[in-house]
Order: C-alpha cells, then structure tokens, then sequence
C-alpha cells in the first residue's frame, strides 16, 4: 500500500520534477556544472539551458502564449550551431539560465492556467499530419522530458560529486556506500565475459 496516495496530477509531478533539476546544481560551482560528463558534452548548466527552450516551444509557443524574453539559441542559431541549447556559453551565467528556467515555468503554468488542458495547440517543429494536439498533451510531453531530464542530472551529479538523490545520507555513510558498490561489482564480475 503506497504512503501517499497517487492521484492523477501532471502539474504537481512536472513542478517536482523541476524542482528536482534546479536542485541538481546545488552546492556546485561554475565548473561543474558546466563541465562535459558524457562522450557527448552532457553537462549540468546544459540540460537545464535545453529545458528552457521545451518550457518555451512546447508549453508557450505551441499553445499560442510566446515565451517574452529571447531565446538566441532557438531558431535560426541552434540550426547553425549544433546542439547550441546544451551547453551555456561564457557569457551566459548560471544565474541567466537557472533565471530563465524559473521564469519559463512560470510561464507555462500561467499559459495553462488561462487556457485550460482541453486547449487546442500546434506544434510547428512536428511533421504536418501530426502537428495538432492539445495542452494536455504537451503537459505530458513536458513532464516526461524534464522527469527524464532530472534523472539524468542526478547521475551526472553523482559523477562530479558522489551525491544523488535525496535518500543517499539516510541510506547510508560513505563506508556503506563503497561497501555497497563493492559487492555490486563482485555480482557483475561473475557475468564478465
């Protein structure tokens, strides 16, 4: 039997989830969190920066409410510089773009506080038979991306600084950790090839 009970509430879960990005940051400084994890340059300060533009296309342009403030790497820019929404340049702080972040959310929920789920939306980057949908359905698309995006910046925290999630203390000290690790990898040992 679940401790809370579950009900249907896409908003609560995509402000949770937002919550949970922001919080990704914490404690870190300018480096880290622009610093490339992945093979592909995944970094912190480059995931939110890229949910900026999912808050702004999907949950302000699709449903007819532009985002107000300009996003330079939307457009005719991210086409010329590739994947130019993933990383933060040298001039754009982490303070700009966590500001951003907020005040898109911001927007999304006020857009659809006025407009309602049932609302007609357009999504013109979508092939043509697809393009038209609702706001209940890009609600969901939103959450699904930034549920997935906030799971991939705690992983990525836990990579810089050995922190992830909120139950990591409460769990265990460090000791049991490298214990628990340690264990993990004599399991997989026995499957290496």
């Amino acid at each position: 039997m679940p401790s809370m009970p579950i009900h249907h509430d896409d908003r609560g879960y995509l402000r949770e989830s937002r919550r949970q990005v922001l919080r990704a940051l914490d404690g870190l400084d300018e480096y880290q969190i622009r610093r490339p994890m992945t093979p592909t340059g995944t970094n912190l300060l480059g995931v939110v920066k890229h949910l900026v533009g999912i808050e702004a296309g999907y949950l302000g342009t699709c449903l007819g409410h532009p985002f107000p403030e300009p996003l330079p790497w939307i457009g005719d820019e991210q086409a010329a510089v590739p994947n130019r929404d993933m990383w933060a340049t040298a001039t754009e702080s982490r303070d700009h773009i966590t500001g951003l972040y907020r005040r898109s959310c911001e927007h999304s929920d006020r857009v659809l506080d006025e407009i309602g789920l049932n609302a007609a939306a357009a999504v013109p980057w979508w092939p043509a038979a697809s393009r038209a949908t609702t706001a209940e359905a890009l609600l969901a698309r939103v959450l699904t991306d930034t549920a997935m995006h906030a799971g991939q910046l705690q992983v990525l925290r836990e990579l810089i600084d050995g922190r992830a999630g909120s139950d990591r203390d409460s769990t265990g000290d460090d000791r049991w950790w490298a214990e628990y690790r340690s264990m993990l990898d004599d399991v997989a040992r026995r499957f290496q090839p």
